[in-house]
């Protein structure tokens, strides 16, 4: 136990691999199926290996993007704050309320956004997504629980739903 009266988790994973697979989504399907099986999965852990960062450049960043962009989020912002407003307005005032706060947001968004990219100075010309991707995933399972597991996978592979992926051969 921890000072707080919690238990400590030791973030490292333990157990047998009675699964690899390719995907993330074929792993979760197996530990799914598991559950279905009424095994209890609380004993099993999915472990993404080989980890890489992958960014996909998803265009090209301009001074008309990032206004833009800035004008949005920023409306956005603003509208949210103006139905705050607009709630405790007296006598109606809720769409004063609402349309200044829209307003203002969009002008405080485009201004942010052209310091951001004016910061950048060329040297981020380009928009992305950043994701976290594993090259396989294995399920383990504590080793007492781990052939029964591999039992209920190997009945799932039967049906032609899931298998996990072969071991590989060192020549």
């Amino acid at each position: 136990m921890t000072t707080q009266g919690m238990p400590s988790m030791d973030p490292r994973p333990t157990g047998l691999t009675i699964g690899t697979y390719d995907t993330y989504r074929e792993a979760q399907r197996a530990v799914d199926y598991l559950s279905d099986e009424k095994f209890p999965v609380e004993h099993t852990t999915i472990v993404g290996n080989n980890l890489r960062q992958v960014e996909k450049i998803t265009g090209r960043l301009t001074w008309g993007r990032a206004l833009t962009a800035g004008l949005a989020s920023g409306a956005w912002f603003g509208l949210f704050v103006g139905v705050l407003l607009g709630i405790f307005a007296p006598d109606g005032g809720w769409l004063a309320a609402l349309l200044t706060g829209l307003v203002l947001g969009g002008l405080f968004g485009m201004a942010f956004g052209a310091i951001g990219y004016g910061q950048l100075r060329g040297s981020r010309d380009f928009t992305s997504r950043t994701s976290v991707v594993a090259t396989t995933y294995d399920v383990l399972c504590d080793f007492k629980f781990a052939e029964e597991a591999r039992n209920h996978l190997a009945k799932l592979a039967l049906k032609g739903e899931v298998a996990p992926r072969l071991p590989e051969q060192s020549n």
